[in-house]
């Protein structure tokens, strides 16, 4: 019989990942890897701040993500730093803040690797219900946005010339992924987090040959890498968020290399 916490980690891993895998899609395609990283430390800012005001509110992690991804919007529009220059300040900087208020107290400092690898095997109820109707709130608003999203996408000026509110759709991509990172985080942690949303669907790429085939995919690879990772943490007793990421580049390279071989 399968221990309650197994099913709760793999529970807990197969919605983040269904969500994860199609956010990480745009991700991709619009060269936007090193924003996941920016939220992640934004989110471990957040940790930092929580328990500093004393509170495990994930309320503080979402709020301080989607305070920096609207900064982002904000500083985008000065022309003379490249996106990448100011996902560089912006994640250094919430990083510095939250490594600088975690030093400053005791009580926490031994917790800091449960914060940066996650301990997905630690999830309990209440967990699963916060985590859930994130990841459920989050595909609703998705499904509704994908298509102008995917507009934006592939060429932005068009998009705006037929209509589409181009710095809205911005907004709630951003946001949605502040959301997902935030929930995530005691899943898989601060530093694999991006793993989880780049790596499903890199993996997809190789496969799918129509953006929906990625999305789809992109969530199926993800939950093939939570349940083997989470098996193979069992088996060999390892860290089960790097064993995760691990499964996901496995499949990564299968596709690249094999199937890709053989087609």
């Amino acid at each position: 019989m399968i221990d309650q916490f197994i099913i709760n980690a793999l529970v807990a891993g197969v919605m983040v990942a269904a969500i994860a895998g199609p956010l990480g899609c745009f991700m991709v395609w619009r060269k936007m890897a090193y924003f996941g990283d920016t939220i992640a430390h934004s989110a471990l800012m957040g940790v930092a701040l929580g328990i500093a005001f004393d509170s495990e509110n994930p309320v503080i992690m979402i709020g301080t993500c989607s305070a920096v991804a609207m900064l982002l919007l904000f500083l985008q529009r000065d022309r003379r730093f490249s996106s990448d220059t100011l996902l560089g300040i912006l994640a250094h900087s919430a990083l510095s803040i939250g490594m600088i208020v975690i030093s400053m107290m005791d009580r926490f400092r031994t917790d800091m690797m449960y914060y940066l690898v996650g301990q997905i095997l630690a999830i309990g109820t209440d967990d699963l219900y916060t985590i859930g109707g994130v990841v459920f709130l989050s595909a609703v608003i998705l499904y509704f946005i994908w298509r102008p999203l995917l507009s934006i996408t592939v060429h932005e000026d068009l998009a705006r010339i037929e209509g589409v509110r181009v710095d809205q759709i911005k907004i709630s991509y951003m946001l949605l992924i502040a959301f997902v990172v935030a929930v995530s985080l005691k899943v898989i942690g601060v530093l694999l987090i991006t793993a989880l949303m780049i790596i499903p669907a890199a993996a997809a790429r190789t496969l799918a040959k129509t953006p929906l085939q990625m999305i789809v995919l992109s969530s199926v690879c993800g939950i093939i890498s939570v349940i083997s990772g989470i098996s193979i943490s069992n088996m060999w007793d390892v860290p089960t968020g790097p064993a995760i990421v691990l499964s996901a580049t496995v499949l990564f390279l299968f596709g690249r290399f094999f199937i890709r071989a053989r087609a």
